[in-house]
């Protein structure tokens, strides 16, 4: 359980990492078009992408029993 959970961090850093390093010539103007978006819509979106993220972790643990 725990070399999952230290799996899905390291993936999480490197995806993160790769899209900054992708985007480091656009990060500026990608920042400006944020900071003229809604502060509600960003909360909206960050709260759906959190569950899409739960329901992805709770359904890959609920197949990963069924298959053990």
């Amino acid at each position: 359980m725990q070399e999952i959970l230290i799996i899905s961090i390291g993936l999480v850093l490197v995806i993160e990492g790769l899209i900054y390093f992708m985007l480091a010539s656009k990060l500026h103007m990608i920042m400006e078009l944020i900071k003229k978006i809604d502060l509600q819509t960003i909360k909206t979106l960050s709260l759906v992408t959190a569950l899409i993220g739960i329901c992805l972790i709770y359904f890959t643990f609920r197949f990963y029993e069924e298959i053990n």
